[in-house]
């Protein structure tokens, strides 16, 4: 199904399931989607199955916006409690539209759960209280996490009551948008037919000495091994690190649980320049669950003490303060706590995490695969093969589960149905009556203006990494510094930041070298100052200022000269 089918069904108000191969573009019909519900002032709420999945659509988990935790029960009173809880109360009564990202991840009792939750909110017995509800994803990723003994057909929510009681209307997209022509994506197709040749093992062995770059993620099938990765690379750095041991209180049984459930180590050590991960959501000072970032160092804290300053992928800086996951009882009080810094080490992460990413570049081991469907969604996070380094597979790597593989065969069916049925027919009444029936706003100049509104909103966001983006393109298409910030409007010491980001990224930018006299004398100086430690040669970030360089520097060089000359120094 192309992507303007499916945005027509979804404004028609209808409950779909989107679905659809890697880089098919769901999230981006989402968004599509979502711009449109908010132009219209139609109340919608945007949720995922899992924290990091949640980053990529700027949502909350399922399990926060709902209320319902780790719970697989919710009784009478349970519900009458949260009903209580103002913020829960305000949210699920006004939302008109609920879309969950990356379904897949959701455990079937666990959207069983979301039905009984919205259905008691909203007073109705209709499938989840009768507000519509988008599920997107593909499960052909990973299964949700269940108890030993469940069976994955126990766990797949395509076979919950809620998922029954909604009558999804299918939309399969079939366009490609990520691996383009790229031999990777006929391995993802072949592994999604479990058609895979010889010719395609043989594409991936190739890839275990491919060069790719000095910036990677790399993926690993088991905690130990992300574990160990992350220790050396922090052994490595050779500077003191930071402790930071977690406070817990109350009774003993649940405190080991919360030790358990939550990602934050109970011990965690930190060093300036550690990669990290956020683990818990903190909206108002700017991180989500799955946030990556870089320690850039420590600052005191009056009520902490020490604590690790952060600077996360979007340039955005963060002193990170603690925070508590608890348990609490019917009466609301505290009977368990565990408080301590939100992050984790990021060199590497396993691949269930990982699910919801896309990757340049990655190095991938799936030697210990143990669940089927684990080498498919490693695979499907990167963006070309050019970009994978496969350490090594087992079979099971590339087999996929024979539900998700007969569920898929299905869904394909019903999608076609759908597209045949509706491909020539204008729903353009349906999408009016559906935004009356939201409470939503048809007047176009009203439209026009909200339109206005997010573009400037979503610009502002957006502004940095597009215009990275933008300088990017014209470096690789040959223009010179000079060149560029002519084009764009900007100044050579900006064009020259966003090469230092992109240099991060992997970027070769070897080709904006000043010559190695200049690196040479602005290295001498460089070291020469660090030795020194003078405060006044450094800014509050311990970072060397650029005005005593310049100084230095015999004959003078401006200021954007040694500017370009330390992002050649090692």
């Amino acid at each position: 199904m192309k992507q303007e089918t499916a945005l027509k069904l979804l404004k028609a108000g209808e409950n779909v399931f989107l679905t659809g191969s890697a880089g098919a573009g769901k999230t981006y019909t989402l968004n599509q989607y979502i711009q449109y519900l908010k132009a219209r002032k139609v109340p919608v709420a945007i949720t995922a199955s899992t924290g990091i999945a949640a980053t990529h659509m700027n949502g909350m988990t399922i399990h926060t916006w709902a209320g319902i935790g780790i719970k697989d029960v919710l009784s009478d009173h349970d519900l009458k409690n949260m009903k209580e809880r103002k913020y829960l109360k305000e949210h699920l009564e006004n939302a008109q539209v609920l879309i969950i990202d990356e379904i897949s991840m959701l455990h079937a009792k666990q959207l069983n759960l979301v039905n009984q939750v919205l259905k008691y909110f909203k007073e109705s017995d209709e499938a989840f209280g009768g507000i519509q509800v988008i599920v997107a994803g593909d499960f052909f990723q990973l299964p949700p996490v269940g108890k030993s003994d469940e069976r994955n057909r126990d766990k797949f929510c395509f076979m919950s009551d809620a998922w029954v009681e909604a009558k999804f209307r299918v939309c399969y997209l079939t366009e490609q948008h990520r691996q383009g022509n790229d031999i990777l994506n006929d391995i993802l197709n072949a592994i999604r037919s479990q058609s895979i040749s010889q010719q395609h093992i043989q594409a991936l062995e190739n890839t275990r000495e491919q060069d790719i770059g000095d910036t990677f993620t790399r993926l690993y099938t088991h905690n130990a091994d992300v574990d160990q990765i992350n220790y050396q690379h922090l052994h490595a750095i050779a500077t003191d690190g930071k402790q930071f041991d977690a406070k817990c209180d109350g009774n003993a049984k649940l405190v080991e649980t919360l030790k358990s459930s939550v990602r934050a180590p109970e011990s965690l050590v930190l060093k300036k320049h550690a990669k990290v991960m956020f683990v818990k959501n903190n909206f108002d000072v700017g991180y989500i669950n799955g946030s990556l970032g870089e320690v850039v160092g420590f600052e005191e804290d009056d009520e902490y003490g020490i604590l690790p300053k952060v600077e996360l992928t979007d340039g955005t800086t963060l002193l990170v303060e603690p925070e508590t996951w608890s348990v609490d009882n019917d009466a609301g009080k505290t009977i368990a706590s565990f408080q301590q810094i939100p992050l984790r080490l990021a060199w590497a992460i396993t691949i269930h995490k990982s699910q919801g990413m896309t990757l340049a570049a990655a190095e991938i081991n799936l030697t210990h695969t143990f669940e089927k469907g684990q080498g498919y969604v490693a695979l499907s996070r990167l963006k070309s093969l050019s970009g994978l380094r496969l350490l090594g597979f087992n079979l099971q790597a590339l087999e996929l589960d024979s539900l998700a593989l007969k569920a898929d065969r299905r869904f394909q069916e019903l999608s076609n149905e759908a597209e045949d049925k509706f491909l020539d027919v204008d729903l353009s009444l349906q999408h009016k009556a559906f935004i009356r029936h939201c409470g939503g706003t048809l007047n176009e100049a009203e439209i026009q203006r909200n339109q206005k509104k997010i573009a400037k909103t979503t610009s502002k966001a957006n502004l940095g990494v597009q215009t990275v983006e933008e300088t990017r393109v014209l470096f690789e298409e040959g223009y010179h510094i000079q060149d560029i910030a002519t084009e764009r409007g900007l100044t050579p010491a900006t064009i020259i930041n966003h090469l230092a980001k992109l240099q991060k990224e992997g970027l070769d930018i070897s080709e904006a070298h000043p010559g190695e006299d200049v690196v040479e004398q602005v290295r001498k100086i460089y070291k020469r100052l660090i030795k020194r430690q003078n405060p006044e040669h450094f800014n509050e970030d311990g970072q060397i200022k650029l005005r005593p360089i310049v100084e230095a520097t015999t004959p003078r060089m401006g200021y954007d000269q040694v500017r370009l000359a330390l992002l050649f120094i090692k």
